[in-house]
């Protein structure tokens, strides 16, 4: 596994992310119930993360297991990204927009080239700042909280949820 940093929050033209007040437990204990019985988000997955910071990271990978998601991969910069794809095959992918190297737009637009569905996550939640070509994909924005991150991976890989 490889660790970096990573961020999350949902939105495809209107942000979703953890509500004021909302404990972040009690919907992480909703979450764990359900995968023990059985009812876990997805079917297991292998999952990307590129995030930069490795806090977000750490919460993001905590998230995506109690929603079902079983292979983790953590990095983060671009290269490590570029090296994960090459060496494994993942069912999704995370993105951090903005890394500390640059944007993670060009390695989004290599994911759609090889067929890899992917969100992006962000700070920011205003996707009129991105790409035109890339406005259309699922955004998750910081903070967020396990039902942001369900709600983001029901919209990102439907079939899977």
């Amino acid at each position: 596994m490889f660790y970096s940093e990573k961020s999350v929050g949902i939105t495809d033209s209107m942000p979703c992310g953890a509500s004021e007040g909302n404990d972040v437990g009690e919907t992480t204990g909703a979450l764990r119930q359900a995968s023990h019985e059985g009812h876990g988000i997805m079917n297991p997955l292998r999952v990307l993360v590129l995030e930069d910071s490795l806090i977000i990271a750490m919460e993001a990978e905590d998230i995506l297991r109690l929603a079902g998601v079983d292979g983790i991969d953590i990095v983060c910069g671009l290269e490590q990204a570029r090296a994960a794809i090459a060496a494994e095959k993942y069912d999704f992918a995370l993105l951090d927009v903005n890394l500390g190297e640059g944007m993670s737009f060009g390695f989004a637009r290599h994911l759609l080239d090889v067929g890899i569905p992917f969100g992006f996550v962000s700070g920011y939640s205003d996707i009129r700042d991105f790409p035109c070509d890339l406005q259309h994909i699922p955004l998750l924005v910081k903070p967020f909280d396990e039902t942001a991150m369900r709600e983001f991976l029901q919209r990102l890989v439907p079939a899977a949820a």
